[in-house]
């Protein structure tokens, strides 16, 4: 759905208005297909996708994966941590939830436990996190106060409110870029309000505008050396007329490369 959700000109003649650069005429962009993961074997496809990644992390490429839930993140941010070294990659996060669950009904692998996961495997420490948009009433105050412990920065709706979406940012790039090497971008599309982006399996209402979530990423994969993204959570039997979320998937797709697009250009 995500990359069908396009009604622009072929590859290479697509300049975007603000920046005039075209993405996919300054960087190297190949659709690696899908990957065949096992259907009701959750672990064993993670360990699919983790490896799939990994190969394509050790190209020199940044992977970009489509989702599939938040789940597959234990898998490509890990893979990518795998490549670069354990400690040395910094995840920038945007959600609705934090996804740092114990448990996800009872299991260690789910859509809710994706960054617990990563930080105790070491992969990702606590203190690299960075999570933008958290709101609603989950997860429980234990988890919340792990959170803390753990040193994660977590900025709820109500700071982004109260002090503007800039300034929250500001401190995203300067968190993110303090002793890492990489930093790997994950978006979950509930991070936006339902009504731009219903298309999702767990909405939560009074969240980002779209025009703040794309203009948000392309600004961090400018300012950043991403080393991988992935986008998740577009579910289309949810999605509304004119499948708005698939849309809003596609273009932030495209603002994550229109912003590495300008980093390379501007490093000549």
């Amino acid at each position: 759905a995500i990359r069908d959700a396009d009604y622009l000109d072929p590859d290479g003649v697509r300049p975007h208005l603000p920046t005039g650069i075209d993405p996919l005429a300054v960087l190297d962009v190949v659709d690696a297909g899908d990957i065949e993961t096992a259907p009701g074997y959750l672990e064993e496809s993670l360990e699919i996708v983790r490896k799939e990644v990994l190969q394509i992390a050790q190209t020199g490429a940044v992977p970009l994966v489509l989702g599939g839930d938040h789940s597959i993140t234990y898998a490509t941010a890990g893979a990518v941590a795998d490549h670069h070294g354990h400690g040395t990659v910094a995840l920038v996060h945007f959600d609705a939830h934090a996804d740092t669950g114990e448990t996800h009904y009872g299991h260690l692998y789910g859509h809710g436990t994706p960054m617990r996961r990563l930080i105790e495997s070491g992969a990702v420490p606590g203190h690299r996190f960075v999570q933008i948009g958290l709101r609603g009433y989950w997860p429980r105050p234990p988890t919340v106060a792990w959170m803390r412990e753990q040193g994660m920065n977590s900025y709820f709706m109500s700071e982004i409110v109260e002090r503007g979406l800039d300034a929250v940012v500001d401190d995203a790039v300067a968190r993110a870029a303090d002793g890492a090497d990489h930093v790997f971008l994950s978006v979950d599309i509930d991070v936006v309000d339902p009504a731009a982006a219903p298309g999702t399996g767990t909405p939560e209402p009074g969240g980002l505008t779209s025009r703040q979530l794309l203009d948000s990423v392309r600004r961090l994969c400018r300012e950043l050396p991403i080393a991988g993204c992935d986008l998740v959570e577009v579910s289309p039997p949810y999605d509304g007329p004119g499948e708005i979320t698939a849309h809003l998937g596609n273009r932030t797709v495209l603002e994550m490369l229109n912003g590495m697009a300008e980093r390379r250009t501007a490093a000549g």
